[in-house]
């Protein structure tokens, strides 16, 4: 068996069938991919996902300006900001050269190209595109470790998840806005694992104590403060000093204990129930909710001032509605934990199951996802959970779709009605603006009414 390396995959882009083949005979030592205008070379960085592209600036079909390179240039950095483009340009091009290391280029080279030069050029290209994966990949396993029990490939909650990561080693007090369920406990745990802080993560449900237990809860008591209190007790803020504390479901906090929140966020002291010693607490405060706390300020219902004291740093997380295939990823990594649990190794959803759970709304989020996938995995006969088992409230359609199903045709229709219909009721209705605004003819746009049903 052979030990040697795959070759690379290079894209060359040039129009100029000898210097292609000048290039790709010079650059043997890839596996070049050739491509001799920007719609090919889009297509062939498809297939093919160089981590390299040389690319004369000249392209058809204006080969005599450089409007061409440079939106192939745009192009590829769009499908993969990583790409190293080594532009080649016309001798005395320099304000062109710049123009494209401006844009993104890794670099460029003036015509004619010496192939040793070319050929350095290239591998450094390659080493560096190299070391930035291998950073990527250890910056991925550090962050798996900060927030190990995240599970997501949406942008906006990776955005979240940054987030937590840049404020984690600072004091800042964070409030987690989001709906129930959505992982903000999960989040606030993982802020505290990355903070410098020794002490524990100390969570309190200000709206599961009732309210003449919680102000005891959170700051302790004397003994002797009340009828049944036999022995001095410590409050959840004194448990956590020196480490971090949650405050879920803040919003419900009565008014009269907000005051007092205000006071110790403040002061950073304490005064247990029937005490009269001040207790200096280091803790760092996390507040969280589901409810619009602005709202609750303009009703009365709210402190302001104490709102301002717990969003220094504000976090929103996004629904799992919102979280684009989070929902699907999710549900795999429930279904492997519950099977393993039961020792039904080898389970996996039908495709209807998985269109079912891409279309579902999740009004309960991730908690109500984790569920749903826990019943099913009970209830299944076999290895495979079907529609059946999810028993959720999304009908298929009649080419077993749902109705917000992936298919681009679908999709693509949805977009142009919703494109049309704006553009014509912002310019009440005129042909001729709607045109222009949505970039098309205006027999173009006829014919899309036409197709739409658009009157």
């Amino acid at each position: 068996m052979s030990s040697e390396r795959p070759q690379q995959p290079l894209l060359i882009v040039e129009d100029d069938l000898a210097l292609q083949k000048q290039l790709k005979w010079s650059l043997d030592r890839f596996d070049s991919v050739l491509a001799d205008d920007v719609a090919s070379a889009v297509l062939q960085f498809r297939r093919s996902n160089p981590a390299v592209v040389t690319m004369d600036l000249g392209l058809p079909p204006d080969r005599d300006s450089v409007s061409e390179g440079f939106k192939c240039l745009e192009k590829l950095l769009e499908l993969d900001p990583m790409v190293k483009v080594i532009v080649l340009t016309g001798q005395n091009d320099q304000e062109n050269a710049l123009r494209a290391i401006r844009m993104g280029a890794y670099d460029f080279l003036a015509k004619p190209v010496e192939p040793e030069v070319l050929s350095l050029s290239v591998e450094r290209a390659y080493r560096l595109y190299e070391l930035q994966q291998e950073n990527r990949r250890l910056q991925s396993l550090q962050h798996a470790d900060v927030l190990s029990g995240l599970v997501t490939r949406d942008a906006g909650m990776l955005r979240v998840s940054r987030t937590i990561e840049k404020v984690a080693g600072s004091d800042a007090t964070v409030l987690l806005l989001g709906e129930s369920g959505t992982g903000k406990e999960l989040l606030a745990q993982g802020l505290h694992d990355a903070s410098k802080r020794k002490g524990r993560f100390v969570a309190i449900n200000c709206a599961a104590i009732p309210e003449n237990l919680l102000e005891s809860e959170l700051f302790g008591y004397e003994k002797g403060a009340f009828t049944g209190a036999s022995k001095t007790t410590v409050g959840k803020i004194e448990t956590a000093n020196g480490g971090t504390l949650m405050l879920d479901e803040i919003g419900d906090l009565p008014m009269s204990l907000q005051a007092k929140l205000l006071r110790f966020l403040q002061e950073r002291t304490i005064e247990r129930v029937g005490g009269r010693q001040e207790i200096a607490i280091d803790v760092r405060v996390l507040g969280a909710t589901h409810q619009n706390l602005k709202a609750q300020i303009a009703e009365g219902r709210f402190r302001e001032d104490l709102y301002y004291r717990l969003a220094e740093i504000v976090v929103d997380i996004p629904p799992l509605r919102d979280r684009v295939g989070d929902a699907v990823l999710l549900a795999n990594v429930f279904l492997r934990r519950f099977a393993a649990e039961r020792r039904r190794v080898g389970m996996s959803f039908s495709e209807d199951a998985v269109r079912v759970i891409e279309a579902y709304n999740w009004p309960g989020n991730v908690r109500e996802l984790q569920n749903v996938i826990k019943r099913a995995s009970i209830m299944a006969d076999g290895d495979r959970v079907g529609l059946d088992d999810l028993d959720l409230p999304v009908e298929l359609g009649a080419e077993g779709e749902p109705s917000d199903s992936l298919n681009l045709r679908a999709v693509r229709e949805r977009a142009e009605r919703e494109a049309l219909v704006t553009a014509l009721a912002r310019t009440n209705g005129n042909i001729g603006k709607a045109a222009g605004l949505l970039g098309v003819s205006r027999p173009t746009l006829y014919d899309l009414m036409s197709k739409l049903q658009i009157a």
